[in-house]
């Protein structure tokens, strides 16, 4: 765990997601949560697992990479809020 990159917390996923323009999808009976854009004709959906929380590096990772960002900008978005 480093200081530079320390666990995110479902909340903090998911104003990094409201702050890019995210909404969530409705949830259908399970813990996952979708969260989806379209952007330049392309559709991003991001998988957020709450009780996954606090979030690995692996897993923040993936978020970042489902919604077309890199872990630094989530990151670098969640010290901006």
């Amino acid at each position: 765990m480093s200081g530079e990159f320390p666990p995110l917390t479902c909340k903090e996923i998911k104003l990094i997601l409201t702050y890019l323009n995210f909404t969530p999808r409705p949830r259908k009976g399970t813990s996952y949560e979708q969260w989806v854009k379209e952007e330049n004709g392309r559709l991003y959906k991001v998988t957020v697992d709450c009780p996954k929380a606090p979030f690995s590096q692996t897993l923040i990772k993936s978020m970042a990479e489902q919604a077309g960002k890199t872990k630094k900008d989530f990151y670098a978005i969640i010290k901006k809020l």
